[in-house]
């Protein structure tokens, strides 16, 4: 009698890619309202009693606390994800992000319930980076374990063009509101664009509830192979991978920068006017759409690191032309470099940096390993906005020392990107086999 072989895993990308674009979207709304927020009216309504400046920057700070969470949350978040499955990790993170969104909608200001107000808004930007600390990796793991071989660049870039949609709804829920008088603006305006979080819990668990987990995971929990311990086997046999990816996240410091430094800049010191700002993260995050996948083609046939290089040092360089034409105050030069900085340069390391991270380690470490390398990274660029209101200078012509600071972190990240290995052209079973393979040669050399 003959014994009849399962039938191995069917792989859907499109439907991974799909969820995961939807799922990040959703995410990232609540993510960036909060950045949007802590830059146009945290400041007067958590703070009201600080000196002018002074407010700012504990409106900055908060922002930045979130990242602190994001280190944290990934060492569990990987955990979870490396040992039980994807999917688990990308239900619970839009869960606990909706949850922890809306109820910043919900919160007492300073002049209700003084210095408890502050405390509780720090508490939930804290469960808000808790989440956010899963959810790139873990869709970026979905994504790329159910794509074709040749093309898991371009389709792990579906999760990345999600966050910046989700960027584009979450300007776009501020538009009409920061245009409403000022007393209506901080009272009862500003809560809107987190209540709608509500949207946010009910839609993502829909569609993720409908996910099925990854064929390589699958396969590996069929085989006993899934790691018991994933975190000891990362940081005894991966850990020069993980410093890799957190140095290369450092780029991210551009992208703070620009969404919350920059606009704060804008409004409170060179006084432009808050809507047509938005509008300027609106245009930049919509042409994204079209050249995250774009950037993400060319890395498949090229290699990531080319690509990777150009969008980081490119948009670290650009921002010695957007700080200052956002003190010139013309429209046209802040439209037409914001567009070069971040709707195209800058995107040229965001949409391939799921794949090319993420292709740094093996199936049994995937999301781990990124999730710590990503948010040890991103954490210290959350805290930019933060650094850099503290070293800027005075006046419109400030901005000098911000530039810098941006430029620095690029270099960083760009160099350590040349120091990873070209995957683009390999297989996931032959990245597992090197990474495996690497890992027995750094014991050797260990007990030797």
């Amino acid at each position: 009698m003959s014994t009849a072989i399962p039938a191995a895993p069917q792989k859907t990308p499109v439907r991974a890619a799909l969820a995961s674009w939807v799922g990040s979207a959703l995410e990232y709304y609540d993510f960036f309202i909060y950045g949007t927020a802590a830059a146009l009216v945290f400041n007067k309504i958590f703070f009201p009693n600080a000196a002018p400046g002074v407010d700012i920057l504990l409106s900055m700070a908060t922002f930045g606390v979130g990242y602190v969470a994001r280190p944290i949350g990934a060492f569990f978040m990987g955990h979870w994800g490396d040992k039980f499955g994807r999917k688990n990790v990308l239900i619970g993170t839009v869960l606990l992000m909706g949850i922890s969104t809306f109820l910043v909608g919900c919160l007492p200001t300073y002049g209700q319930i003084g210095v408890w107000a502050p405390i509780l808004l720090v508490t939930l930007r804290l469960l808000q980076g808790f989440s956010a600390s899963g959810e790139q990796s873990g869709g970026t793991s979905m994504s790329l374990e159910h794509s074709p071989e040749n093309r898991r660049g371009y389709f792990t870039s579906f999760t990345l063009s999600g966050t910046q949609f989700g960027q584009v709804i979450a300007a776009a829920a501020f538009i009409p509101v920061s245009a409403l008088p000022g007393d209506q603006l901080l009272t009862w305006g500003w809560r809107v664009p987190f209540w709608l979080s509500a949207l946010v819990v009910f839609a993502g668990l829909i569609i993720r509830a409908r996910l099925s987990e990854t064929p390589v995971f699958k396969e590996e929990a069929a085989s006993h192979e899934v790691a018991q311990a994933p975190l000891k086997v990362l940081f005894r046999h991966h850990w020069r991978a993980v410093i890799r990816v957190a140095l290369c996240a450092l780029v991210s410091t551009v992208s703070t920068i620009y969404g919350v430094y920059a606009l704060a800049f804008a409004t409170t010191t060179v006084h432009l006017d808050k809507g047509v700002m938005l509008w300027v993260g609106v245009t930049t995050n919509l042409l994204s759409l079209l050249t995250i996948p774009a950037w993400a083609l060319l890395a498949d046939r090229i290699g990531r690191k080319p690509v990777f290089i150009l969008g980081t040092l490119g948009s670290g360089a650009a921002m010695f032309l957007y700080m200052p034409a956002i003190a010139s105050g013309n429209w046209a030069a802040i439209f037409g470099v914001a567009i070069l900085m971040s709707g195209v340069l800058y995107m040229a390391q965001n949409g391939i940096f799921p794949a090319f991270y993420s292709e740094m380690f093996p199936t049994k470490v995937r999301l781990s390993g990124m999730a710590i390398g990503t948010q040890v990274g991103f954490a210290l660029a959350g805290f930019a906005p933060t650094i850099t209101a503290a070293i800027a200078g005075p006046g419109v012509n400030g901005w000098v020392p911000v530039a810098w600071y941006t430029l620095i972190s690029s270099v960083i990240a760009a160099a350590a990107a040349l120091t990873a290995k070209e995957t683009a052209h390999k297989t996931l079973a032959q990245i597992d086999a090197e990474a495996e393979a690497s890992a027995a040669g750094h014991a050797k050399a260990a007990v030797a």
